[in-house]
């Protein structure tokens, strides 16, 4: 199943609509789709490098606003579904704890997985599960979604083609190492 979407999505990237099929595809991958809008990207940026950061705001802007609606499901679904399963299993005095933890590091979630390979859709909807300022939540998605997309245009536009392959192998290895850099170093002020 997960190679007949990916050959689908493939297939978008050739179409004349291409654009509007990346931003459908950035913005449900951000809440439930399971292939990433790169896999359009790539291909439509080595097709018209000028469009490179065209592309990429386009995808941002639809993944924000898909994390948005992953959020929506959390905030909505949780209400109707996940707190009766809690208190079922006596569990709501563990979630506050979580929720609590979890909103106080928050918006490094979102950007942590906005920009890792981490799911990026199991963060919006865990947002919304937990109430997690909505503004911190946007601010975060925008800074990471931007990052992650700007960062492939501009690898695309520069080096074109030969560049593909670490994009589609390492960058996110890239982009995990940063953030535990970032982190680290935080950590290591947060200390002195």
């Amino acid at each position: 199943m997960i190679r007949a979407l990916y050959d689908w999505t493939i297939r978008l990237a050739e179409h004349p609509r291409a654009l509007w099929a990346l931003a459908f595809v950035a913005f449900v991958e951000s809440s439930v789709f399971p292939i990433p809008p790169d896999i359009l990207m790539i291909p439509m940026i080595l097709a018209a490098p000028r469009r490179a950061f065209v592309i990429a705001g386009v995808a941002t802007v639809a993944s924000v606003l898909g994390g948005m609606f992953g959020y929506w499901i959390g905030a909505v679904l949780y209400e109707s579904v996940g707190l009766p399963v809690l208190e079922f299993y006596g569990k709501t005095g563990n979630f506050e704890v979580f929720r609590e933890r979890y909103n106080e590091w928050g918006a490094w979630s979102v950007l942590i997985a906005g920009v890792t390979p981490f799911p990026y859709k199991v963060v919006t909807i865990l947002s919304g599960t937990t109430g997690l300022d909505l503004v911190v939540f946007t601010v975060a998605s925008i800074v990471a979604r931007g990052l992650r997309f700007f960062v492939v245009a501009a690898l695309l536009w520069k080096f074109g083609a030969p560049i593909r392959d670490f994009i589609e192998r390492r960058l996110g290895l890239m982009f995990t190492l940063f953030i535990l850099l970032l982190v680290g170093g935080f950590a290591v002020l947060k200390v002195l």
